[in-house]
């Protein structure tokens, strides 16, 4: 298996891109799309655990769109062969001093194109050392 073809880094990369700028601005119907539709879809949030694509586009539609502005850190996209990839970053958010927050999604190239098949989100307090 190859690892990390810049290609397929490349297309991933672009699509976490849309997924964040979804994300901060609750553009709910990209949201969706990024997300493989599909029982077996799965999003560990900060407090929520979602089976399936319908409960996670029903976490989305209902979430307030107040206080998503984030930003991101130490992102970093590695690809495993043609069609799958894991996306993982540190994020911060100016409303939460002192906590940083890490999501990580796997992403999966269908015909439709590339999906987020599982994502886990935590926040935890900063360690010591470590702010960017």
């Amino acid at each position: 298996m190859q690892v990390d073809l810049p290609e397929v880094v490349a297309e991933v990369t672009e699509q976490f891109a849309r997924y964040e700028k979804a994300l901060v601005s609750n553009d709910v119907a990209v949201l969706g799309e990024l997300f493989r539709k599909d029982p077996r879809t799965l999003r560990y949030g900060i407090g929520e655990n979602l089976y399936g694509y319908d409960a996670i586009n029903a976490f989305r539609a209902a979430r307030s769109p107040a206080g998503l502005m984030r930003r991101t850190a130490k992102t970093v996209i590695t690809a495993y062969g043609q069609d799958c990839a894991v996306a993982s970053t540190l994020f911060y958010r100016d409303t939460v001093p002192g906590k940083v927050g890490r999501q990580m999604q796997t992403w999966v190239r269908f015909a439709e194109g590339w999906r987020i098949v599982a994502a886990h989100v935590s926040v935890i307090d900063e360690p010591p050392g470590q702010a960017t």
